[in-house]
């Protein structure tokens, strides 16, 4: 490696004094907006929205991870003297580079990290020295977690996830002083960028309600029902808890049994409705499915009282009524996005504990029946945690979107947070528009009782997937459902992992044609087959063993996954009968698409 950078400040030119004086005072006006904006909710006499986990819980958890290295001292002594050898040999890499050697790095970030992706972190020693600290330290404090005897595994995955969580936070490319991008933008705008940013935190902090609302993509760069969600169709059907959308047809003949869509209650239905380009509806339309979606309520302190069973009955189930009625069919095939899927899975349970057939095919996207293997999410999840979380929603009725943004965001630091913080609020830079983004900080809304209800019934005792559910007066397993399932997982889901969804797949009762794909829990599944992105994995056999096992014996096929599920759905019922038209149906059209209740801002 070259020693041409030596100097580390030799290519940082000078600010303009002036300009950058003038600039430092705004910033301290800008900073004053801020700072009002963070105290305004307790000026007002309102709690500004809480954060996903509490502080208590990450300072226990990293307390009886340290508690099982204190207990051993030969371990401790053995993780100090790595650490310290570490530092060792970075210090003797760095004199030889200085010396004008080549030499490798001590260490590297891991595949897929992109933080140090700027040359000034490989060709300036000064900044490659810091960066190689911070990994080394990063590195070794993973290590403490992986290596630490005793820990149970709620234990062990809780201090993996927080120590992500802190060792993200101190990255040197999160700091001014630190980063040498940002550094350098801001003496080539002699501060200027700071102002923007300090100006954008302000507004974010508002928008949060006292909370930082991180931007990810300019706020008024879409609009729903002009860029996104545009595929045309009628509000069919209305009550407190969804819209109903039936959508216009797209070629002369459909398929007679028709398609209902029971997206998840946490954000919104149109992440199946983005731009038309990436659009499910649209393309399923285009396919000749005559096709309905469930808008589910932005819901306010009056849907308090609005639990589990409320959803299945007042909206998934009047749901099934409507699409019959208005179709004039016995039967329909339903599709479940993520926690809508886990709705769907339960509610078939249901009806067929009780002979009813309406429900004759399902489809499942990234959706959890067992939560076993649920993933990083269930980090924010136990009895003590969900007791102070039911006592803040009992505040108002409902818990603030802001709080599941920042618990999924908080999924991937590296990917949904820190680059944001340092771009815009360091760097001054607006983000671009991106569809997926703005339908990400568009956030919902969720009712006390069912939020509450959900978290400890599937999440903390899994009841669904142990047959303790009840509903009216049923118990519940996965395993009466008996009818034919397309399972989707996707490969590198951080919010229903793969394996959590592939466990939950054996246990249901009839046929499943279990599919992998490429990609996470979004683009895994809105992933158009003009795009030509990605790839999925099926197979033949049935499922048995782990999802490793089934991966092996898996046959990989190149793009989308859309045409491998519509020719599953369109084999069980071929026949086509005329376009069915919303306008023209039994149930009146109330409005035009996307409706009014997806229109409501949290």
């Amino acid at each position: 490696m070259s020693n041409s950078s030596a100097n580390p400040q030799s290519d940082f030119p000078l600010p303009d004094i002036e300009a950058l004086s003038h600039n430092m005072a705004k910033l301290v006006e800008e900073t004053g907006r801020a700072t009002a904006a963070f105290l305004k909710p307790l000026e007002t006499g309102r709690a500004a929205p809480k954060t996903p986990t509490d502080i208590s819980d990450m300072v226990r958890t990293l307390g009886l991870l340290a508690e099982q290295w204190i207990s051993s001292p030969e371990k401790i002594v053995e993780a100090q003297m790595s650490l310290a050898n570490g530092f060792i040999d970075l210090w003797a890499s760095t004199f030889r580079r200085l010396q004008g050697e080549e030499v490798k790095p001590v260490a590297s970030p891991r595949p897929g990290d992109k933080r140090f992706r700027s040359d000034d972190w490989q060709m300036n020693p000064v900044y490659d020295f810091l960066k190689q600290v911070y990994l080394i330290t990063s590195h070794w404090a993973d290590n403490l977690v992986e290596g630490a005897d005793g820990l149970d595994d709620e234990t062990r995955q809780k201090a993996r996830f927080y120590m992500k969580q802190i060792s993200s936070a101190l990255s040197p490319t999160n700091f001014l002083a630190t980063n040498p991008e940002v550094l350098r933008e801001t003496i080539k705008e002699n501060g200027a960028n700071l102002v923007r940013g300090m100006r954008m935190l302000a507004e974010d902090i508002t928008a949060g309600n006292g909370e930082l609302k991180i931007r990810q993509t300019p706020p008024d760069a879409y609009k729903v029902g002009v860029d996104l969600a545009t595929t045309p169709g009628k509000v069919v059907f209305r009550n407190e808890l969804f819209e109903l959308i039936q959508y216009s047809p797209a070629t002369p003949q459909v398929l007679k049994r028709p398609v209902l869509l029971v997206p998840p209650w946490i954000n919104k239905y149109y992440i199946l409705d983005l731009t038309p380009e990436k659009s499910f509806i649209k393309w399923t339309v285009e396919q000749g499915a005559t096709l309905f979606c469930i808008s589910w309520v932005n819901p306010d302190a009056s849907h308090a009282d609005k639990d589990f069973e409320a959803y299945m009955r007042e909206g998934l189930l009047q749901a099934v009524d409507a699409v019959l009625k208005t179709t004039g069919e016995k039967s329909l095939a339903a599709v479940g996005y993520c926690v809508g899927g886990t709705l769907l899975t339960m509610t078939q349970a249901f009806l067929e504990s009780n002979g009813d057939k309406r429900i004759d095919s399902i489809t499942l996207l990234t959706a959890q029946i067992d939560f076993t293997r649920a993933g990083d999410l269930k980090v924010f999840i136990d009895d003590n945690q969900l007791t102070r979380l039911e006592e803040r929603m009992s505040e108002n009725g409902y818990l603030e979107g802001i709080v599941m943004a920042g618990a999924f965001n908080a999924l991937r630091p590296n990917d949904l947070i820190w680059p944001y913080i340092i771009n815009v609020y360091l760097k001054g830079q607006s983000p671009f528009p991106f569809d997926l983004l703005h339908w990400n900080s568009d956030s919902t809304r969720m009712t006390c009782a069912n939020h509450s209800y959900y978290l400890r019934k599937f999440y903390l005792e899994n009841a669904f997937a142990r047959g303790e559910l009840k509903i009216g007066g049923h118990k519940l397993t996965p395993g009466q459902v008996t009818v034919p399932v397309y399972e989707l997982a996707t490969r590198e889901d951080h919010i229903a992992p793969a394996e959590s969804v592939f466990i939950g797949a054996k246990l249901l009762g009839g046929p499943v044609k279990f599919v992998l794909s490429g990609s996470g829990h979004i683009a895994g599944v809105v992933n158009p087959p003009v795009r030509g992105k990605y790839q999925y994995w099926t197979s033949d056999r049935p499922l048995y063993g782990d999802l490793e096992e089934w991966i092996a014996s898996s046959t990989e096929h190149r793009g989308s996954w859309w045409p491998d599920w519509f020719g599953w759905l369109e084999a069980q019922s071929p026949e086509r009968v005329p376009a069915r038209d919303p306008a023209k149906g039994s149930l009146p059209p109330l409005a035009e698409a996307p409706g009014e209740y997806v229109l409501a801002r949290s």
